[in-house]
């Protein structure tokens, strides 16, 4: 290939538009039995008695006492229950599974079980902090303290569902010796683990496949660990197969969700109106367990000075737990939430000072060995000027801006400036995944890709092949790249936190170049490639300190809105995106990522209203929880800027989290534009265009 670059069609492109593809409702077996849950009717309480109907013949009950290894998914911290035994504490909380071959039998067993409950008072504000973190940089508090002027604003932002196209499912299957899991899944190592706890067993003893997966947005990856360890229990008590597929309702209700925050940010102003401090408080939402919340709060305070350099920062962060639905990952991993904050910030301080937003902005964007909020470096070139100026001619923005901000005028116009890490957090990588590829040349000259990386619809079947056929200079049909099964595949680590490609990918042509030179015509040749993490990379996990990333990714959108003065609906009427992944390894797919991912962004800032009331989630379904259609897009301009890292492959960054991040801050100035009117939260809804235009300040 002389330009990897270069778009082909997509491996799968047939299968899936034929209909050939086989997802995990499409698969059944001989003797297949169906599992449906038992869920808690309470918020908080304990359990004090369950009643069983008569239970027919061929029909069994899953609980508890039929594990027999540790009662906790394994994730990080051993909080959240397989099934709850006494304790519940949210309203949903699985209780135990009823299997047989009926699903409308099962439902009627379900509906016949009376749980009493000793109910208590539940908790849905934010009051008890189980994860705090703190770090600094310079001398922020000394700075506060003498500081004569100081700007300050909160932020909230709103729970997001993923809404991928294919709800939870999974089967567990009784092999000799062995639990098979198979299904829709992001992480075919966390569920392994995670299995192997419940069964007390060994490695041998549990083995995972993915299946052709619809869609995930990181909704697929810790939160399948807890219905594959329920399926591998019933499996393991009954002998048979057994499906456990959710519907829709069922998904969005019980599933995990983007953490709802609540964001302070104060800045001290100089006496030349310069910012000299920012403090920065973030509280996250993780509903009843811990789950990954703590990994998405240090994201999120990671990413408190945005696209900017302020020598003095103070950044703590909460982590509350409340008697709700439990939340998890999301596309972005806490950075959407800070990203909103502190882009909306600057363009708030900006006109408490009188200051053009663009003076003030450019003054603080982050260049070439500036220190970053962790008091690592920004050591690769940093393009965002030439982004900055691309995206500005292509959307004629200052014109526009110009315009749209006459009185009345009800147009707006909103600029975001945003960045990603990419890879896990500091050592996360070096210390907790320890990345393992493999490459296997057949005797008949074609190339396996042994990795468990899951592509779940964002084409790394095809991006993978094309890296190691370009190497090694063979057609990409002879190169084969199955979806995982973990008793082939060794662990390279979790299709998430924009690794894939970066890390992974990057291992496959370490791979590659090492086959390349030990190749032999019609022998069997296997090569592999651990990471290891670059030695300038210094992170100190206790303090937050140091590198938190090998490399970061940037992006700025610009969104254009029509507000009807009327209804306060707002219209999306232009979107303009330039990015720097490094090198595009396929322009086609990865513009996938970015016209999907702004989207996705904007929509989590104007549209996706998801509240719970009393321990219940209220939109629970598509008709309820609005997403936008293509009747609500228009014709997304899209620009990809190279600026290859050295340590990626061809160049390559991580490209799937960043495309999200900036669209909620673009729509949120955009819409402020238009109504001349201070947002401070999403989604921006028609209702609180309507308080603010009635009630709300300039």
């Amino acid at each position: 290939m002389s330009n990897i670059s270069k778009a082909i069609k997509k491996v799968d492109s047939e299968e899936k538009m034929s209909g050939k593809a086989k997802y995990i409702n499409d698969i059944s077996y001989d003797d297949m039995l169906f599992a449906m849950t038992l869920r808690a009717s309470e918020s908080k309480g304990e359990i004090v008695n369950i009643e069983y109907p008569k239970i027919p013949k061929g029909y069994t009950i899953v609980d508890h006492n039929d594990i027999q290894g540790k009662n906790f998914v394994k994730i990080i911290f051993e909080d959240m229950p397989i099934f709850a035994e006494k304790e519940i504490k949210y309203y949903g909380e699985p209780i135990l599974l009823v299997v047989g071959e009926n699903r409308a039998i099962i439902q009627d067993i379900i509906n016949n079980i009376h749980v009493t409950y000793k109910v208590k008072t539940p908790t849905y504000k934010l009051r008890d902090s189980v994860i705090h973190y703190e770090f600094e940089k310079g001398n922020a508090k000394e700075i506060f303290n003498k500081a004569k002027k100081k700007i300050q604003f909160d932020y909230s932002t709103g729970y997001q569902e993923h809404v991928y196209i294919e709800p939870q499912g999974l089967i567990g299957l009784y092999e000799v010796d062995k639990i098979s899991i198979i299904g829709s899944m992001q992480c075919p190592y966390y569920i392994k683990n995670a299995v192997m706890q419940a069964l007390d067993c060994d490695e041998k003893g549990v083995r995972v496949k993915q299946t052709t997966t619809g869609g995930a947005f990181g909704g697929k990856e810790e939160f399948p660990s807890l219905i594959a360890c329920q399926i591998a229990i019933a499996v393991n008590k009954i002998k048979k197969p057994i499906k456990l597929i959710y519907n829709r309702e069922e998904d969005m209700e019980f599933t995990t969700k983007r953490h709802p925050s609540n964001i302070n940010l104060v800045a001290a102003i100089g006496e030349n109106n310069e910012i000299q401090a920012i403090k920065a408080y973030v509280a996250l939402d993780s509903g009843a367990y811990i789950g990954l919340s703590g990994v998405v709060l240090q994201r999120a305070m990671i990413a408190s000075s945005g696209v900017y350099t302020v020598d003095n920062i103070e950044v703590t962060g909460d982590v509350f737990e409340t008697n709700t639905v439990p939340n998890g990952a999301f596309r972005g991993f806490g950075a959407p939430q800070m990203m909103f904050a502190i882009e909306m910030f600057i363009h708030h301080i900006a006109n408490e000072l009188k200051i053009d937003p663009l003076v003030l902005r450019n003054k603080y964007l982050a260049k070439q060995n500036d220190i970053t909020s962790t008091g690592g470096k920004f050591r690769d070139i940093i393009i965002m000027d030439e982004m900055i100026n691309k995206v500005m001619n292509m959307s004629d923005y200052k014109r526009k801006l110009s315009e749209y901000s006459k009185e009345g005028n009800f147009n707006g116009i909103g600029m975001s400036w945003f960045l990603h890490g990419c890879g896990f957090t500091g050592s996360g990588e070096q210390k907790h995944i320890k990345a393992l590829v493999k490459l296997r040349k057949e005797k008949n000259n074609h190339v396996t890709i042994l990795v468990a990386s899951v592509d779940m619809g964002q084409g790394i079947q095809t991006t993978m092949k094309k890296i190691v056929a370009d190497i090694l200079q063979l057609p990409i049909e002879n190169i084969i790249y199955n979806n995982p099964d973990t008793d082939l595949v060794p662990d390279s680590g979790p299709t998430v936190a924009s690794r894939t490609i970066m890390i992974v990918g990057g291992l496959v042509a370490q791979a590659a170049k090492l086959l390349k030179e030990q190749w032999v015509e019609g022998k069997e040749i296997t090569v592999e490639k651990r990471y290891k993490q670059p030695k300038h990379i210094k992170w100190d996990e206790e303090k937050l300190r140091g590198d938190a990333y090998p490399a970061y990714s940037w992006g700025v959108n610009v969104v254009e809105v029509k507000v009807n003065p009327a209804t306060y609906q707002v219209q999306l009427t232009g979107v303009y995106e330039v990015y720097d992944v490094g090198k595009a390894i396929d322009e086609r797919i990865v513009l996938g990522q970015a016209e999907g991912g702004i989207l996705q962004g904007i929509s989590y800032g104007s549209l996706e209203v998801m509240k719970n009331v009393n321990g219940r989630i209220q939109q629970k379904n598509i008709t309820d929880y609005i997403i936008p259609t293509s009747c609500d897009s228009v014709n997304i301009k899209t620009v990809f800027m190279d600026n290859p890292y050295l340590l990626g492959p061809y160049g390559a960054k991580g490209a799937g989290e960043l495309t999200l991040i900036g669209g909620a801050p673009a729509v949120a100035l955009a819409i402020e534009n238009a109504i001349n009117r201070r947002v401070t939260k999403i989604p921006v809804t028609p209702e609180y265009i309507m308080e603010l235009i009635d009630y709300g300040k300039n």
